[in-house]
Order: C-alpha cells, then sequence, then structure tokens
C-alpha cells in the first residue's frame, strides 16, 4: 500500500509560479515510479511529469520548459514546480505511483486526492 497526499496548490495570476508536494508513504517498491497528472473540468486527466527510480524525467508537451519534477527521497516527497503558469494549466494536480513506469499514461496503482491550481489570466 501507497499513500499520497499532496498540497500546495492555489490560486495564481498568469505568469506566475506555485509548487506542488506530494508527501507519499507506504511501499518503497510501489514508489520507484511518480507522475503528476492533472484533469480540468470536462477534459480527461493527462500525465503532466514523471520521474524513474534513476532519476530520468519526462514530460508532456504543453509543459516543457515551464515544469520541472523532482524528489527528495529523505524526505518522502515529490514535486512539481510550475513557472509561467497560463490559465489552461487550471486543472485538479494528482500524483500517482507504482512499481512500473507508465510513463505519462495513467495506469499508475496509487493516487492521491488531489490538489486544485486556479491561474486567472
Amino acid at each position: 500500500q501507497v499513500q499520497l497526499v499532496e498540497s500546495g496548490g492555489g490560486s495564481v495570476q498568469s505568469g506566475g509560479s506555485l509548487r506542488l508536494s506530494c508527501a507519499a508513504s507506504g511501499s518503497t517498491a510501489f514508489r520507484s515510479y511518480m507522475a503528476w497528472f492533472r484533469q480540468a473540468p470536462g477534459k480527461e486527466r493527462e500525465g503532466v511529469a514523471t520521474i524513474g527510480s534513476d532519476g530520468r524525467t519526462g514530460y508532456a508537451d504543453s509543459v516543457k520548459g515551464r515544469f520541472t519534477i523532482s524528489q527528495d527521497n529523505a524526505k518522502n516527497t515529490l514535486y512539481l514546480q510550475m513557472n509561467s503558469l497560463k490559465p489552461e494549466d487550471t486543472a485538479v494536480y494528482y500524483c500517482a505511483a507504482d512499481r512500473v513506469w507508465w510513463l505519462l499514461q495513467s495506469h499508475y496503482r496509487y493516487w492521491g486526492q488531489g490538489t486544485q491550481v486556479t491561474v486567472s489570466s
């Protein structure tokens, strides 16, 4: 079992920044690969960024150069630094974990409850 708790969401103006955190606990094996997803109202959930156990990362084209995924293994925390935010980044953001690297596909076994990010123009 893995527990994931996101925090750091909020409201920000276009061009601003936010840093999301995901506190993880439970099975280490099932936290080998982690990712951030988002879901806007009326849209499907989409993968935003992912990180492997060796530190390799992957990003959706829509956020490349603006978002950075990282993790602090000592703190068991996953981060998503979001810069140059745009109104289209508005969504509920979720972190996910598994022992299989699904990259940006939503097959991860464990999910957090989500945190709202709202970007106003």
